[in-house]
């Protein structure tokens, strides 16, 4: 065989990837991308400890140190953990409610390529004079004075990431509220759905305040708005309202999808029902309330005053009674039953113990007289990780061993999945344990370096080492991934984890168009009720008949990328004769893709039941 004709099924592979709106495709696309951003924020990250390990380190100038900071924390935040929370919900949701697709194939596309270019956009900064340096937050007046375009690149990046989020999120309100298979209620729904859902309606109404500031700042700092600048009478404090407006549900927007990995992980290795669903379900929906009645608590030392203080003060510790509901369902679940210690299942149990401290930490936060104290010290930093590491990331992991059937049809190497948890969990203590004492020590947030006799240098040392010990696990677990896709041994085909849920009735990994026939959903535990019953086949709701598939198409990255092409043109308007016209015609090649889209009809195709492959019983 030629060389070129080994090379066209790669080639085909590529282009089918590049064109598809099949929503497993476009999971494995956002875990793929995601988890190459979050090597890159980890490696930034451990930089960051390495100029840290010892006193007047010289590592990374300071400079270099607050771009590294910067990228760390957005890189994390937007391009890793919500892009593989959202390949985890485009692999599960739909199998999960009994549905074929989700409801709009091609936003979904449209969702994905956005995201992708806003980060190459925003990480090119490195390339074109300097990163963002004014941390994740970009607080006004600083990101107004930053020089150079970093945080330029910081406004559109997330504009274009930012409007593939939203997208994404309306696509699955909509898929869950409309495509539930025939007896599939609300009440039925598991609970990773429902966080999907609660998660969902938060993007829908905290993005839009994000993309409001992100367009302000742009104006400000591209086209001489005065907007945030005081010097002009701007008020840098409506940046901070708008940005956390955003910022704390979008913790939630992070957590949800955990919540509902670990209910769905711990009620299958556990053999039991899930304790306290109902229950559950509406702590999700409290949690999600309250989420947006509590931003004003980043903003204690501003002096909005004692009694504005005071209201965010008690609204944030309400918060623990939802989330301190969750925590004894997920331990009355357990208790009694043919507990599994599978590497998901150390995942979920290891997150209880750790998000309970960040949670306890995140009270002390809400005391506004406290936080005076606490406010930029490393014992903020401490609480943020044990929240969004010791939950969201620990959710991945175990989400990632537990759905990797489902997506790939192989099953994770369990002792080397077990070492990497063992690895990275004495490593995450290790790393930001010690950093709520630094804080009380006096240690402030984003400084780079501090002195020999400040008493500092111990505990600094231990949480670079800490953060040795999670690279050396994050590379274990791509070690994992590559011997788990080479070895026959490690593939499979049918429920390995004698799950509960609807997703474990199909072949692993599903038919493109996932169900043959629509399941009758009877129970909350759908597919553990058949099995009960001795069958190994869903219950049908309609009889075998043709499916209609939605067309590839190769619009959405076309789309994002006569975006990502215009924000390059407006970046550098005000400073080369060319950039306006490359603004200009990136947003005239996008507008004209959206005209395409919307004249031509695309109706699809039929998939013609004769040409089903028919399931094979285990």
């Amino acid at each position: 065989m030629s060389a070129h004709a080994q090379r066209v099924p790669i080639i085909d592979g590529v282009w089918e990837y590049m064109t598809t709106v099949d929503h497993k495709r476009i999971g494995k696309l956002y875990l793929i991308v995601g988890g190459f951003f979050f090597l890159l924020g980890g490696m930034e990250a451990l930089l960051m400890r390495w100029q840290l390990m010892v006193p007047n380190n010289d590592v990374l100038p300071a400079q270099l140190y607050n771009e590294m900071l910067t990228m760390h924390g957005t890189t994390m935040i937007f391009l890793a953990a919500m892009p593989i929370l959202f390949g985890l919900m485009n692999a599960v949701v739909p199998l999960q409610i009994g549905a074929r697709d989700v409801a709009f194939p091609f936003l979904n596309a449209l969702g994905f390529w956005l995201f992708f270019f806003g980060g190459i956009l925003l990480n090119s900064s490195w390339f074109l004079g300097g990163a963002p340096d004014a941390g994740w937050t970009s607080y006004a007046p600083l990101s107004l004075v930053s020089p150079g375009h970093g945080i330029d690149f910081y406004v559109m990046g997330l504009q274009i990431s930012g409007i593939g989020t939203l997208l994404s999120g309306i696509n699955f309100l909509v898929t869950i509220i409309n495509m539930r298979a025939p007896g599939m209620t609300y009440m039925r729904l598991p609970l990773f759905t429902w966080a999907t859902f609660g998660a969902s309606v938060l993007i829908l109404f905290a993005f839009p305040a994000l993309t409001a500031g992100l367009l302000l700042l742009m104006f400000d700092r591209l086209f001489g708005g005065g907007v945030f600048s005081p010097d002009v009478g701007g008020n840098a404090h409506i940046w901070q309202h708008l940005f956390w407006i955003f910022g704390h549900p979008e913790v939630y927007i992070l957590i949800f999808p955990a919540f509902g990995i670990f209910s769905d992980v711990i009620s299958t290795f556990s053999r039991k029902r899930l304790f306290g669903y109902t229950a559950m379900v509406f702590a999700i929906l409290l949690i999600g309330f309250f989420g947006f009645m509590v931003w004003a608590h980043h903003m204690f030392t501003v002096g909005l005053g004692p009694l504005v203080n005071a209201i965010f003060a008690v609204a944030t510790m309400a918060i623990a009674v939802p989330t301190g509901i969750k925590i004894f369902n997920w331990l009355f679940t357990m208790w009694g039953g043919q507990l599994v210690f599978s590497s998901a299942m150390l995942w979920s149990v290891a997150f209880i113990p750790t998000f309970l401290i960040g949670g306890v930490t995140g009270v002390m936060l809400a005391s506004a007289a406290a936080d005076y104290q606490y406010h930029d010290t490393y014992f903020v930093v401490a609480h943020f990780h044990y929240v969004i590491v010791g939950g969201t990331v620990f959710g991945i992991f175990a989400g990632l061993h537990y759905w990797w059937p489902i997506m790939f049809g192989r099953v994770l190497h369990e002792t080397m999945g077990k070492i990497v948890f063992w690895l990275f969990s004495i490593g995450f203590n290790l790393t930001f344990f010690i950093q709520h004492f630094l804080g009380l020590w006096g240690l402030p947030r984003r400084y780079f370096t501090y002195g020999a006799d400040e008493g500092l240098a111990w505990g600094n040392m231990v949480s670079t080492i800490g953060a040795v010990f999670m690279t050396a696990a994050t590379f274990l677990f791509i070690i994992n991934i590559v011997y788990t896709a080479l070895s026959e041994r490690q593939r499979t085909t049918y429920d390995p984890w004698n799950g509960r849920t609807l997703e474990w009735s199909l072949p692993c990994p599903p038919p493109f168009y996932n169900f043959e026939q629509l399941p009758l959903v009877r129970s909350l535990d759908p597919w553990w009720q058949e099995k009960r019953e001795g069958r190994y086949e869903m219950t049908y709701a309609e009889p075998l008949a043709d499916i209609h598939m939605p067309n590839n198409s190769l619009l959405p990255l076309l789309m994002s990328f006569g975006l990502f092409v215009s924000a390059y043109g407006w970046i550098y308007h005000s400073t080369t004769g060319w950039g306006l016209y490359v603004g200009i015609v990136g947003l005239a090649f996008t507008l004209g893709c959206l005209l395409t889209r919307s004249l031509k009809d695309d109706l699809g195709y039929t998939l013609r039941k004769e040409q089903l492959e028919k399931r094979t019983k285990p």
